[in-house]
């Protein structure tokens, strides 16, 4: 009897990019090792704002931020989706646990390892601060989040994640957090704003390659754990910005016309020349289309915490 082999999600998903008509792969798997090291890079370039921004309004605002979070007197769940090394939820949780208000903290992220880590570090740096991890996937664990929703909560999406969502995934996210929030509950979110093309493009098409590095480390990714051989000189980094929809998108362009072996799935892809496979959306707001994402999943935008350029909003909002 023959053994039929179990692809992962990343071969999977992979594969399903690769041979769909328009290519495509998805961002979800940038981060490896490798990936992790250059994105660092790119935070700390000056090119990149939008850390910096956030971390300027929580470093100016998280006594404001949690005035208005603590939601009266009630005991209440912290939970934030991706928190990643949590230099920026630490300022805030060190300020609600200063005013003495009864919550847990429940960050919630694909990676065990990660959440290992920043509990211990929280462990030191707050001690008392109660701490409740939840490892997996952000769907299926506020799948379950919403199955025994009971307490007040505040649900933290820093970062401008919300704009790495296709239009049809950030629907299907914002469904998923109504379902696990009740009225009066909080939420606050990050959103970069739209801005100068001209700053939004070198921030996602970096004269030092750090974004170029990033894209291609997709493609070594494939080639080391899933067995492909990829040439990366046969791909160039592109970057769009659409100053109309908002939308900043990144490809990989075929430079010549050529075929990649897929071996874990025994098959070949072809590239035309000048082919492009679609990396990465970074979709950009403004305070009109933030109300109206609020409005059409059940909340009320209450306050905009802004940086002092007004490139990057952290938006509070409030299920009605």
């Amino acid at each position: 009897m023959s053994q039929v082999k179990v692809l992962s999600g990343f071969a999977k998903d992979t594969l399903k990019g690769l041979t769909s008509p328009r290519k495509f792969l998805q961002p979800k798997y940038f981060y490896d090792t490798e990936g992790s090291k250059i994105f660092q890079q790119i935070m700390h370039m000056p090119e990149y704002y939008l850390t910096n921004c956030e971390m300027e309004i929580f470093r100016t605002q998280s006594m404001s931020m949690a005035q208005w979070l603590h939601l009266s007197d009630k005991v209440f769940d912290l939970i934030e989706l991706g928190p990643g090394d949590g230099i920026k939820s630490k300022i805030l949780l060190k300020e609600l646990h200063a005013t003495q208000k009864s919550f847990t903290y429940l960050p919630v992220d694909i990676s065990a390892y990660s959440l290992e880590q920043l509990s211990r570090e929280l462990t030191k740096e707050i001690p008392g601060l109660q701490v409740k991890q939840r490892a997996g996937d952000y769907f299926s664990v506020m799948e379950d989040m919403a199955a025994q929703n009971g307490t007040s909560r505040v649900i933290l999406f820093l970062g401008s994640n919300i704009g790495n969502f296709l239009p049809h995934e950030r629907a299907a996210f914002m469904q998923k957090v109504s379902a696990m929030t009740s009225s009066g509950d909080g939420l606050l979110m990050g959103f970069d704003l739209k801005k100068s093309p001209a700053i939004i493009q070198k921030a996602y098409d970096d004269p030092h390659g750090y974004t170029r590095a990033f894209n291609l480390n997709h493609l070594q990714r494939i080639n080391r754990e899933l067995d492909a051989d990829f040439d990366l000189r046969n791909f160039e980094h592109h970057a769009s910005y659409h100053p109309e929809t908002g939308e900043m998108k990144s490809f990989l362009v075929s430079n010549k016309a050529h075929s990649v072996s897929l071996n874990f799935a025994k098959t070949h892809i072809h590239f035309d020349k000048w082919e492009p496979v679609f990396m990465e959306l970074s979709q950009k707001f403004d305070f009109k289309s933030i109300e109206e994402l609020a409005r059409n999943f059940g909340f009320s935008v209450k306050k905009n915490f802004l940086d002092t350029q007004g490139y990057f909003t952290d938006s509070l909002w409030i299920k009605k």
